[in-house]
């Protein structure tokens, strides 16, 4: 069974590097490009995981992540934020909203196949 990943993420080229990553991995891709569309796209399709960008526009991904835990439909989900906050208390708040992890960027494209097969097997 193929497992599907939504990247909730506004940055083009980091949307590349994660979507090549996974999509090697056999993942099944999907991309949303602000927290808005990530809600929307999380209830519609409702991914395995979701890799969620904290800096975003119209919606950013604390509050995303807040609608979708609080969302019956969708608070199953795992999220991982990802960031280039990198302070203690960026990680608290960040954990605060239920993410299930925290990747920092830049990216350790070693880490994060790993990182993502660990949080799908926790299911």
């Amino acid at each position: 069974m193929t497992r599907t990943i939504l990247i909730v993420e506004d940055n083009d080229s980091n949307v590349l590097l994660l979507h090549d990553i996974l999509e090697h991995y056999g993942y099944e891709v999907l991309v949303a490009k602000d927290g808005k569309e990530g809600v929307r796209m999380a209830r519609t399709f409702v991914p395995d995981l979701v890799l969620m960008d904290i800096q975003m526009p119209v919606m950013d991904g604390i509050s995303a992540a807040v609608v979708l835990k609080n969302d019956p439909a969708t608070a199953h989900i795992k999220l991982i934020a990802l960031t280039s906050f990198a302070m203690k208390s960026d990680r608290e708040r960040i954990m605060a909203a239920k993410f299930d992890d925290y990747i920092p960027k830049p990216i350790d494209t070693r880490e994060l196949p790993l990182i993502v097969k660990r949080h799908l097997r926790a299911e």
